[in-house]
């Protein structure tokens, strides 16, 4: 009886047994996976910012510096900081805060370190690489701290190309090229050789690509390699709406999947949600934290594994609204959404796709003066089944949507009732994005 005893006792202990099973289940990771500090053009320490995100409930947070990653010695001028956290001009009567006394106060005068510069004698203080404050933050199975790198260029044709580059262990240099698609081919091969190189698995995406309408549909699909697009951005006023001249990025997304699938037999592109954090002081409005995230399953928290995971498709991205389950069943071709109730909120799902027979004769935007208009074309005149139509729609905290077998793709977008907890100027309430499912793409020969 005694051995029996000691047996079980054994089994409920030992990890990877009985409970083993259940802890490695797959579940939901919330993260940002563009985020900015002092390190580039952020107004903030990395450390407070990283404290900012677990502080909330995320479990990962990728802090993504401009052509740049966060190591090595790097010493700035306290004037510089503070000048940083000042108010916009609009905002005069917001006092500005002393990012320096309550980095001092947070983390204590023998963690900050600071100085007299050398030849002009103007206060300065470091900047602590992440390989200093991360063992600091980190926790296993609750919070992850990613390395990551903001590629940012322009092409020789003037458009602006930002490119994400998660999990990466060395800064990769901006690439140069005639147009957008040749710069975002370089770029995948210099992050890919960085990568077989550093022996990490690592996920290219394009940033904001309404951005001074820098990157067009058009240019998604040309550059079959890349799989990863920012649908909605936190910053204000970086275009995601469009406007008359310009579609939307999520009308891009559309677009350039159905030119992917449609017109080139390859596959789509899927669509993140990231908040391009600048705005930490309380006093700045343009890009705070806080806005938009991916929701990735995975079986553990670890770079390897939450790329692989959206590499699989199985993410999607959020403003606020929660789902519990997303699935698609390929025996059924069904794609079945369960959202998370809060409060008194009302939700409406709405699946979009393209339907196959789509024309795919874009044409020329021109303003109101006929003057032409540099940017993605304009397909609705083409004929044929529209581009992003809903094909289906369903309110309450159940939806699906079983596949007629005239789809392209379908996606889904969820909206709440409720306003974003972080308002924006940009859109008025909570939303959420499932990937592109359906689809298929011929067999290689």
């Amino acid at each position: 009886m005694m051995r029996r005893w000691i047996l079980w006792a054994w089994l409920l202990a030992a990890p990877g047994c009985l409970r083993g099973s259940n802890q490695d289940a797959p579940r939901w990771w919330k993260g940002n996976l563009h985020t900015h500090t002092l390190w580039s053009d952020g107004d903030e320490f990395p450390e407070v910012v990283a404290t900012w995100y677990k502080g909330r409930g995320y479990h990962f947070l990728a802090l993504s510096e401009h052509n740049r990653m966060a190591m090595g010695e790097r010493w700035v001028a306290e004037k510089d900081v503070l000048a940083r956290a000042r108010s916009e001009p609009w905002r005069a009567s917001v006092r500005p805060r002393d990012a320096v006394a309550e980095y001092l106060r947070a983390w204590g005068p023998h963690w900050v370190e600071r100085r007299t510069h050398p030849t002009n004698g103007a206060p300065e203080i470091r900047l602590k690489p992440l390989a200093e404050y991360r063992a600091r933050l980190e926790q296993a199975g609750r919070f992850l701290l990613v390395d990551a790198e903001e590629i940012t260029q322009n092409a020789r044709n003037g458009r602006a190309i930002h490119i994400g580059a998660v999990n990466l262990d060395r800064p990769v240099p901006e690439q140069a090229g005639d147009t957008v698609p040749d710069v975002l081919r370089q770029a995948l091969h210099a992050v890919r050789n960085a990568a077989a190189t550093g022996g990490r698995r690592v996920l290219v995406h394009v940033n904001h690509p309404n951005y001074k309408w820098g990157v067009t549909a058009e240019d998604l699909a040309r550059v079959v390699d890349e799989r990863f697009v920012e649908i909605w951005n936190g910053v204000d006023a970086d275009n995601d709406p469009g406007d008359a001249r310009h579609p939307s990025t999520e009308e891009v997304w559309d677009i350039a999947n159905t030119l992917r699938l449609a017109g080139m037999g390859i596959p789509p592109l899927m669509g993140m949600a990231t908040d391009d954090s600048h705005d930490y002081q309380g006093n700045k409005l343009r890009a705070p934290p806080g806005r938009a995230w991916v929701m990735v399953r995975s079986r553990f928290l670890t770079p390897d594994s939450l790329v692989r995971a959206m590499e699989a498709g199985d993410f999607y991205a959020s403003t606020g609204v929660v789902l519990d389950d997303v699935g698609f069943d390929p025996a059924r071709r069904t794609l079945s959404i369960r959202i998370r109730p809060r409060g008194g909120e009302r939700f409406v799902t709405r699946f979009i796709g393209t339907r196959k027979g789509v024309r795919l004769e874009g044409r020329p935007r021109r303003d109101p003066d006929g003057a032409l208009v540099e940017t993605t074309l304009d397909y609705a005149a083409a004929g044929g089944p529209p581009i992003g139509e809903v094909l289906g729609e369903a309110r309450g905290l159940r939806a699906s949507y079983t596949l007629r077998g005239d789809e392209l793709y379908v996606r889904a977008v969820i909206q709440s009732s409720a306003a974003p907890d972080i308002p924006s100027i940009e859109h008025p309430f909570q939303r959420a994005w499932t990937q592109p499912v359906g689809w298929s793409v011929p067999a290689a020969p």
